[in-house]
């Protein structure tokens, strides 16, 4: 994100992290919507939209949990058994992608490692696993940096581009989560330190 004017740099908060990362390079002559990135795994799109609909359904389960707790009590007692569900599609695609990787994220785009570069200003496809919540998004970003670190190995800075406000809300939520466990090991560290 370094070619991020100052003030889109200010607008998100980014995180270091490790996800499952795999990038492809998409056709420049595409319309390039969304469903251009759906040729992707078939178990992957499933990840992907079952938490894109469980996002959106979340203030329903509210507004139920408001008006028949014993209904909303059961409500969320299906979609915990569904998370697991995810978790266990979530954890058969890292076979698929791989191992984890080191990156900094934020819903603006992300830096990486990668063992192969690809050309500053184009597009690419971006399959995100975030764990533990088994979190898959594909995501289409461009590319904004692809600097050589060592032989076979590219530093990348990636923008994403054409998000939907429900796949930006997920990963914004992720990164509050994520930055909200950090502080709390922090703190946890701090109290167990020995007095000065």
């Amino acid at each position: 994100m370094s070619t991020l004017d100052e003030e889109d740099r200010r607008e998100y908060y980014r995180i270091s992290d490790h996800i499952a990362l795999e990038i492809t390079p998409l056709p420049e002559t595409d319309a390039m919507g969304p469903e251009v990135l759906q040729d992707a795994s078939p178990l992957f799109n499933l990840l992907s939209e079952l938490h894109l609909s469980e996002f959106e359904s979340q203030h329903l389960l509210r507004q139920l949990g408001d008006s028949d707790r014993t209904l909303g009590n059961f409500l969320r007692a299906q979609n915990k058994r569904i998370d697991l569900l995810s978790q266990v599609v979530a954890h058969t695609l890292l076979g698929e992608i791989g191992e984890t990787v080191p990156v900094i994220i934020s819903e603006g785009g992300l830096e990486c490692q990668m063992p192969q570069s690809f050309a500053v200003g184009s597009l690419v496809g971006v399959k995100i696993v975030l764990m533990p919540q088994a979190l898959g998004l594909l995501l289409r970003a461009r590319v904004t940096r692809a600097d050589a670190v060592s032989l076979g190995h590219y530093e990348l800075g990636l923008e994403f581009d054409g998000m939907t406000d429900a796949q930006r809300q997920l990963l914004a939520r992720y990164i509050l989560q994520k930055q909200a466990a950090e502080r709390r090991l922090a703190r946890e560290h701090t109290a167990d330190l020995p007095p000065v």
